[in-house]
């Protein structure tokens, strides 16, 4: 069951957007999303938050630059997502253009798991760098700091994890660590890596080390930012939005990386149109599917290629793995679906699976479909490495995953073998025999934390149109705004009568809808199943262009039958 609500609007606020110039539909779909002035949609770079009260940022900005003076070798250590390699990128190319030697090297999941693990210094150290440098990751690297320290090797830490209770002994920049005052705490490892570099110019400047050379102009690493941003699905607040509103505008101008412009093609979608929706739908899988499947080191490879030709084949090649990847997780997808056929997930707070053959790769992805259909907290689990089982979980708003694991490890000590992660997302590990008992605990806190009304999935929209105000201008505003998590695409709710229907493409449905005499070109993807007369219906408006003809659209996002008369 869903419950459909529409959007608070603070009056207040609504108001002042219309006196300030905003149509009072816009006004209204700002005020709900928290926007009190008409300022705040501004996203020139002007508008970015200053860099100076990022806890340690300005001593890591001085250590670098000695090392650059002191021509010491950086080794940057990446995570295997999408954020981990845009990341690395950012601090590749950032670091290069500042004049430093640096190299970089991202662990395999498979081999060795997330983070600064011992197992990855070892590694590291044989490429006998001077300083680590850790990028999406490290927060919770006490022991490869430690291990690192015995080498001799000195690392510096950029994150935006949450921490643990004990912090690595290293200087640490990330806006969610204890005692940072950076007003926005939802950048993800990208932006950070990115401050960082715009720390280290200032630095820089004020050492004099451009007197000689041109300032690099780090708004050219805009596009990784965007891309990275997105895919990780942070809170877009209007930092974040920022960074990704003048990476696209890099983006639709053509002067990306040749990385990311190779994306774009195979990927069959239009540069110069580019929206958040392609970065977190159509680029973000296809880098994500070499750290899923393969190595990172492929994706971060696309991503720093200097020509189009060599981008273009390693595009290809991450084209290729995405397509595996979305084959096994079908398959999985499947295969749990008749698990939970066994059960009944309404009487279940949480799901919890696991089974011997899945794929470590995708049972995230696998995690957030079955939260999307059951609505509930999900964690799916696949075979690890020495009797040990990796989980990716999933949750649902009022539900802190992260939490909700660090209370299940406190109140059984051990069952646990590490997790980390954040509210709405979290991994762990796990010896295989102790799965019944970490489904009981996470069952149990899942109780304890989580009403009824919260198992029941909210669908919030933004009201109803009338019919004059479903038109192609209004399509096209909307999709010039940077839309996402935390500040979500416009939803619309009203009743329709269902004037035509036939399947396109084998599973979806091509519709004529008809509301106050006029009528609309809507799709329902993924159902080919006829729906009834009449309808009310959740509804996105979409600028559809076709054979070089732009036309409005209505997507369908949820619906429901109405009764005859």
């Amino acid at each position: 069951m869903s419950r459909i609500i529409c959007r608070e609007v603070p009056p207040q606020h609504q108001q002042q957007l219309q006196q300030q110039g905003l149509s009072p539909l816009l006004a209204r779909l700002y005020a709900a999303r928290g926007i009190a002035q008409a300022a705040e949609l501004d996203y020139s770079l002007k508008a970015l938050l200053p860099y100076q009260s990022m806890k340690n940022i300005q001593a890591m900005a001085q250590r670098l630059a000695d090392a650059i003076a002191q021509r010491q070798r950086l080794l940057v250590v990446a995570d295997y997502d999408a954020d981990g390699a845009t990341a690395c990128a950012v601090a590749i190319k950032g670091l290069t253009l500042l004049g430093a030697r640096v190299d970089f090297i991202v662990p395999n999941r498979f081999e060795y798991g997330y983070g600064l693990t011992p197992e990855i210094v070892a590694l590291a150290a044989e490429q006998q760098p001077d300083i680590i440098l850790t990028v999406d990751n490290g927060i919770a690297s006490v022991a490869g700091v430690k291990a690192a320290k015995a080498c001799g090797i000195e690392v510096l830490i950029t994150d935006h994890h949450l921490p643990g209770e004990q912090l690595p002994d290293a200087l640490i920049v990330n806006p969610n660590q204890l005692g940072c005052d950076f007003p926005s705490k939802n950048l993800a490892g990208v932006g950070v890596m990115f401050y960082v570099l715009l720390a280290l110019r200032a630095e820089m400047r004020a050492r004099g080390g451009f007197a000689q050379q041109a300032e690099p102009n780090l708004g050219e690493l805009l596009d990784y930012v965007a891309l990275g941003t997105v895919a990780d699905v942070v809170q877009l607040d209007r930092n974040n939005r920022t960074l990704v509103e003048n990476g696209l505008r890099r983006m639709r101008a053509g002067r990306m990386a040749p990385g990311i412009a190779a994306l774009f093609q195979v990927a069959g979608r239009a540069h110069d149109k580019a929206s958040a929706f392609d970065l977190g739908f159509t680029l973000g899988p296809r880098l994500n599917a070499a750290g899923r499947l393969d190595d990172m080191s492929l994706g971060i490879a696309c991503l720093l290629a200097n020509n189009e030709a060599q981008a273009l084949q390693l595009a290809q090649q991450l084209d290729q793995l995405n397509r595996e990847r979305r084959q096994i997780e079908h398959g999985m997808q499947d295969e749990a679906l008749a698990a939970l056929s066994q059960i009944e997930p309404a009487n279940n707070y949480t799901l919890a699976l696991y089974r011997a053959d899945w794929h470590q790769g995708v049972v995230g992805i696998i995690a957030s479909r079955l939260k999307e259909r059951y609505h509930r907290p999900t964690i799916v689990f696949a075979p690890g490495e020495s009797g040990e089982i990796k989980g990716s979980g999933r949750s649902i708003p009022g539900f802190h995953l992260r939490d909700a694991l660090d209370l299940v490890s406190k109140r059984q000590p051990g069952l646990i073998a590490k997790f980390g992660g954040h509210a709405m997302a979290a991994g762990l590990s796990l010896p295989e025999a102790a799965l019944a008992d970490f489904q009981q605990a996470f069952e149990s806190v899942a109780r304890e934390r989580l009403a009824e009304h919260h198992l029941t999935r909210t669908i919030e929209t933004d009201g109803g149109l009338n019919a004059h105000e479903l038109n192609l201008p209004l399509a096209e505003q909307l999709a010039s705004e940077v839309w996402g998590q935390g500040f979500p695409v416009p939803y619309f709710h009203n009743r329709f009568a269902v004037i035509s229907q036939r399947i396109v493409g084998s599973k979806h449905l091509k519709l004529r809808l008809a509301r106050e005499g006029e009528e609309f070109d809507a799709m329902l993807f993924n159902q080919a199943d006829w729906l009834p007369d009449n309808i009310d219906a959740v509804y996105q408006l979409i600028a559809n262009e076709w054979q070089g003809k732009k036309e409005l659209q209505i997507y369908l996002q949820h619906w429901t039958a109405l009764a005859e008369g």
